[in-house]
């Protein structure tokens, strides 16, 4: 496509070492890095909002991050962009054989065998050694994420519980736990506690289907939109947020919740 050959010359020229942009050239893998992770989250913030103008803004936006990391990795002799795009063209291909190979397979349940069947395979030629199971769980990824995703691992081995009771009683072990931690005043003890009683959530929310950061992400939206009621609420009273009673605050925070759930 000439778009794309057009985006990656235009790379080329930013990271020219004698009349390219001073700011890209001295970029390497590291510190382009925090920028690839901002731009996925607001991608994710364009689909949460339902504005697909800004979606095709923040996809261009991530697709740059692609580029950029490809002509850094060819100036290094490593690969370059078509690279990039055959192996993802491989792995696709690979991984649906009831679409590219004539193997029958509709049953949902079964697709998602066959997929992780095959990425465990990936994997496994990645090393000749023998890998703990969790291994290939990125570390970049969100805490919440990774921890759903180490769980999942682990329980296609066999480690986990067969229903959801015992996931609750694991969550109140928990909380009994982070409650002698603070009585006894150790602030890492705390934190271990707080970590694993999240770590429980998750796992919560794996034995009930829920994306956990998704879960959370929708969470947050939610109490920002509430904030926002209360403080336009108050803009009218010409009343400040901290002069306000805990009492008010939470009378004000329930009817916020009234007005969103009737729009």
């Amino acid at each position: 496509m000439q778009e794309i050959e057009k985006l990656l010359s235009i790379m080329a020229d930013l990271r020219e070492p004698e009349k390219g942009c001073p700011w890209d050239i001295k970029q390497d893998y590291k510190s382009v890095l925090p920028y690839t992770l901002e731009e996925a989250y607001e991608v994710a913030d364009a689909i949460e909002s339902g504005d697909m103008q800004e979606l095709k803004v923040e996809l261009g936006d991530l697709l740059f991050q692609i580029v950029f990391y490809a002509q850094m990795a060819k100036e290094n002799g490593l690969f370059e962009f078509r690279d990039i795009v055959n192996a993802i063209n491989q792995k696709l291909i690979s991984r649906h054989p009831h679409v590219f190979a004539d193997v029958d397979c509709r049953d949902e349940k079964l697709l998602h065998e066959a997929w992780e069947a095959s990425k465990a395979a990936e994997r496994n030629k990645k090393s000749e050694q023998s890998l703990s199971a969790l291994s290939g769980v990125a570390a970049a990824l969100p805490a919440l994420k990774r921890s759903q995703k180490l769980q999942k691992r682990a329980a296609r081995k066999g480690f986990d519980w067969p229903d959801i009771q015992p996931v609750f009683n694991k969550i109140n072990e928990e909380i009994n736990e982070l409650q002698e931690a603070i009585e006894e005043k150790d602030s890492a003890h705390i934190e271990e506690e707080m970590g694993d009683i999240l770590f429980a959530c998750v796992n919560l929310s794996r034995h009930l289907n829920v994306d956990a950061e998704e879960a959370l992400r929708k969470s947050n939206q939610k109490f920002i939109k509430r904030f926002a009621c209360i403080e336009k609420k108050l803009s009218q009273t010409n009343k400040a947020m901290e002069d306000c009673s805990l009492d008010e605050l939470e009378a004000l925070w329930h009817e916020a919740k009234q007005i969103l759930q009737k729009n």
